[in-house]
């Protein structure tokens, strides 16, 4: 990202107030690497895995499943992306122009919520990366104590991270870019010539079904990147292209995601108890060499660190959004402490990760695809965001419609989301019509929640969209009331 004002520092000291323009010096390719280092994660390995033992599918279907999953995952960050060069502000700050000043608390409230499950299972992924490096190098086996420490030392180091800001992370992923790529490439030379292809190829073929319901599966990551794609676009120029923005969020996450399901998948035939593992980590060291395993875990750890500060990072905005009056850094603390209790918790307790995992993964995507099948529809009509407004929670806002609540926008939020987990089945829950229909058998709960949503909003009735203020002015007396607690 170009340097400004704002950003020059180590220290990132913008908070949730719309960017001027002329801070806006930021460049569309500068997003690739943020959305390669989004996805280097060992979980994908491990999803892979699950494609071939718990999907039962072949090796051609789990490619289609890792061309498939990025590019409609992350062609709706991209697009929901687009906000932010046209608003200059984090997504859940936008949010406030759809849903208005109260009612953006709602699926706010949710996604922050489901945001502490998503950084809990990064941590805890992380924690095992290093009890595994630990136990390849010095044979420390795990013990509760050590996961504890090792849990802990992961959480303080993505708030380390996350709480420097946007340069940091972005500085960060572009270096574990090319390491990634550098690693990857010799993993994927050491299975090509000691892998069984013949046992691959000649797998036998899954069901249409499982196939869809793999692409959700793989998908439902890059789902919950999308209300938080304005917060890494935000100091583009309105002039920014729109197609660079999704090609880099969709091409950054793809050449990360293919070839890691497509390992992931390969390791299963020959490792078939990696999907259904305790940990979801280990089985690298036992089917790599130390040459390899050990960087390349260091290398993905350092990929799951910059997964979770990028997290952590956007929950500080959705949380001074919902009026914690408490800058950025401080915001992401509370996300933190709860990865860390939760991460605890789910390291001592849960008996089956990647069951957990996969349940989590189902309810994630509903919970926030309601959110993106407001917002979506709301671009359609809604190509600037007044900062002054968005800046004022006061009644005085232009977008406080009926009592801080825009009717229109919340009910099709509700409707799209009650609708979606109605659809749903999971470990943990499974709605009422998930049985005996495609939506269901397929898993496409998440995606008839944004076609229900979107298609509600778009009918309603909703307020008029008032011109915006450009924020480069003077800030109004509503701005400058909030901004100043909620700047770092």
């Amino acid at each position: 990202m170009s340097k400004t004002v704002e950003t020059e520092g180590a220290l990132e000291t913008r908070g949730i107030e719309q960017v001027p323009d002329h801070e806006r010096t930021a460049k569309t390719r500068e997003l690739f690497p943020t959305w390669v280092g989004a996805n280097i994660s060992v979980l994908l390995l491990t999803m892979g895995a699950s494609l071939v033992v718990a999907y039962h599918l072949d090796i051609w279907q789990a490619l289609v499943v890792a061309v498939a999953a990025p590019v409609v995952s992350y062609g709706l960050v991209g697009l929901i992306g687009i906000a932010g060069k046209r608003g200059g502000a984090p997504g859940m700050a936008l949010s406030r122009a759809v849903f208005g000043q109260r009612g953006n608390l709602l699926p706010g409230s949710l996604i922050w919520v489901a945001r502490w499950g998503w950084e809990t299972i990064n941590a805890v992924t992380g924690a095992y990366a290093m009890l595994t490096i630990v136990d390849i190098l010095f044979g420390l086996k795990a013990n509760s104590v050590l996961d504890m420490v090792m849990l802990l030392i992961f959480v303080v180091a993505t708030f380390a991270i996350s709480g420097l800001g946007i340069n940091a992370v972005q500085k960060c992923n572009k270096y574990a870019t090319y390491l990634f790529g550098v690693f990857s490439v010799l993993v994927l030379v050491y299975l090509a010539v000691n892998t069984n292809w013949s046992k691959v190829v000649h797998h036998s073929a899954g069901s249409t079904a499982a196939v869809i319901t793999g692409i959700g599966m793989i998908a439902a990551g890059g789902v919950s990147w999308i209300p938080t794609a304005p917060d890494f676009t935000r100091y583009l120029p309105r002039t920014a292209s729109s197609r660079a923005i999704v090609g880099t969020a969709v091409g950054g996450a793809g050449v990360v995601v293919l070839p890691m399901v497509l390992m992931g998948a390969v390791m299963a035939v020959s490792t078939p108890d990696l999907a259904s593992a305790t940990d979801p980590v280990s089985f690298l060291g036992e089917i790599l060499p130390t040459w390899i395993a050990v960087p390349y875990l260091c290398i993905a750890l350092i990929g799951m660190l910059l997964i979770n500060s990028m997290s952590m990072y956007s929950a500080g905005f959705t949380a001074q959004t919902l009026g914690f009056k408490v800058p950025r850094h401080w915001a992401v603390s509370v996300n933190a402490v709860i990865s860390l209790v939760f991460g605890g918790v789910l390291m001592l307790v849960a008996t089956s990760f990647m069951g957990s995992f996969i349940a989590f993964l189902s309810l994630l995507a509903v919970a926030f695809s309601a959110w993106v099948g407001v917002f979506g529809a709301d671009m359609l009509r809604r190509t600037e965001y007044d900062g002054r407004a968005m800046a004022d929670t006061t009644r005085t806002s232009a977008y406080w419609y009926k009592g801080g609540f825009s009717p229109a926008a919340v009910a099709a939020w509700a409707i799209g989301l009650v609708s979606g987990l109605m659809f749903t089945t999971s470990d943990w829950f499974t709605g009422p019509l998930a049985k005996n229909n495609v939506i269901g058998e397929y898993g496409l709960g998440w995606v008839a929640t944004i076609v229900i949503s979107g298609l509600l909003y778009m009918v309603l009735p909703k307020p008029a969209v008032v011109a915006p203020q450009q924020e480069d002015a003077p800030a109004a007396a509503g701005e400058a009331k909030e901004s100043a607690p909620l700047a770092v």
